[in-house]
């Protein structure tokens, strides 16, 4: 293959769109749920026009959102975040500020935050627009991880900031009001690349797998998988300062955790799509645009579980699916508990000729998929529970999905207790939408917090 031709990042589904703009009064097919008021909002890498980053996770962040309200979509947006970044100013390393802030978007405490794990949040207003870089009043002095995690029962939000040099990982805790209760270094930690962790109820989790920083890695993210680095994962108690735990586990990576939990012997059980070396580095090479590699970005991560004993010291690991996934959710409220159902996209491969979104069931074994077709591609399916619903998977999933033949997006409101069910709601967009990465839904009366 050819290099002069566009990178598999910024081409196909993952075309960047040239502009910002603002629909009103969307086309719903279908029948909105009636609870579903509030903000669907997704964040993805989005270069400027004449701009070709070196890598997938360089490209400037722009947020995608669709407001919807008593049964209608009032409106779709989106917006560039608007960092010293887009400006043109290049990452340092020591530039906090500076960010792409493309990986995903939450709401805590009353602020918009959109994330990157290498910089500070930058916090937009519930329209989208800019409003500019958040250090928790001056307590956060280093990067915040793009995956925190709510506490579901404490409302309080716990992420991390990772280094490639010492402290390679501090641990932090805001309240629910969003103050920053809690800041720690957990020792033993390494130069590892920590993209993602978990809660528990009682602990939290953090992952030293064998990517690791490379300063001669060039190709954009200076990391790099190393077959000498010992993969061990690390269980710090949430009670207070007090040493952390690391178990060795098997070679393998992990970028997305779907949820970890203590199960009744009290073990902590983590759960997520898993690579090996081959698939990390064929996702690798996609991610910068290497030759040969495209059009699909992922190559073989596929859903795995850890049991960590702390009264044997020793983890065990085994396989629970044979499907390309990634981008794994939960229904929230189980966040740090003990979960049966987790959703995904499935990518082609292992059988599939397209993407779709699929359904876990770690009980039974079972999956349920949904194929959305030729040249469809969904996001990363968020779950909305249901009004009054008591199980775990009474309620809804919500996701774009980019249609390359028709250069246009929707976004499908799906039943999550049976993805062989026809979409609940269709909502047309008013321009294709990339394909990005992570986002959330934010219901009215938690914005009015």
């Amino acid at each position: 293959m050819s290099t002069d031709l566009p990178k598999p990042y910024i081409s196909g589904h993952y075309s960047p769109v040239p502009d910002e703009i603002t629909a009103r009064e969307l086309t719903v097919h279908g029948t909105l749920p009636p609870e579903l008021n509030g903000r669907y909002l997704r964040n993805g890498h989005n270069p400027q026009p004449g701009v070709t980053p070196s890598h997938w996770f360089r490209g400037a962040g722009m947020l995608h959102g669709v407001r919807l309200s008593q049964g209608r979509a009032e409106w779709y947006r989106n917006r560039w975040v608007r960092t010293p970044y887009l400006d043109g100013v290049p990452f340092t390393g020591t530039e906090l500020e500076v960010s792409a802030a493309a990986t995903n978007i939450i709401f805590h405490g009353g602020r918009y935050l959109a994330l990157q794990e290498a910089n500070l949040p930058w916090e937009v207003s519930a329209e989208l627009d800019t409003i500019g870089p958040y250090d928790f009043g001056g307590k956060l002095t280093s990067a915040m991880t793009a995956h925190p995690k709510q506490d579901p029962v404490t409302g309080e939000l716990h992420f991390l900031s990772y280094s490639p040099f010492p402290p390679y990982l501090t641990y932090f805790v805001a309240s629910a009001a969003g103050e920053i209760i809690r800041s720690e270094v957990v020792d033993g930690s390494g130069p590892s690349l920590m993209h993602d962790f978990a809660i528990t109820a009682d602990h939290a989790v953090f992952l030293n797998f064998p990517v690791v920083f490379d300063p001669a890695e060039h190709s954009g993210i200076p990391y790099r998988w190393s077959d000498t680095y010992t993969p061990r994962i690390g269980v710090l108690p949430r009670s207070g300062p007090a040493e952390v735990t690391w178990f060795e586990v098997d070679v393998a990576a992990l970028l997305h955790v779907t949820n970890a939990y203590a199960d009744q012997q009290g073990r902590v059980v983590i759960e997520g799509p898993r690579y090996d070396r081959a698939g990390w580095e064929s996702s690798w090479k996609w991610w910068i645009g290497a030759p040969g590699y495209g059009p699909t970005p992922n190559a073989g991560a596929t859903l795995h579980r850890w049991i960590l004993d702390p009264a044997t010291g020793k983890a065990t690991d085994e396989p629970l699916d044979s499907l390309v996934t990634e981008f794994p959710s939960i229904n929230d409220a189980h966040t740090g508990s003990y979960n049966r159902y987790s959703y995904a996209i499935a990518f082609p491969g292992a059988g599939l000729d397209g993407y779709s979104t699929i359904k876990f069931d770690t009980v039974t074994g079972e999956r349920q998929l949904l194929a959305h077709g030729a040249d469809r591609m969904p996001g990363e399916a968020v779950f909305v529970p249901a009004e009054g619903g008591t199980g775990e998977d009474e309620g809804y999933l919500l996701t774009i999905v980019s249609d390359l033949r028709a250069d246009a997006s929707q976004l499908l409101v799906l039943d999550a207790s049976n993805l062989h069910n026809a979409p609940i709601a269709t909502v047309e967009l008013p321009r294709r939408v990339p394909a990005g990465i992570h986002g959330h839904w934010i219901a009215d009366q938690e914005d009015s917090l």
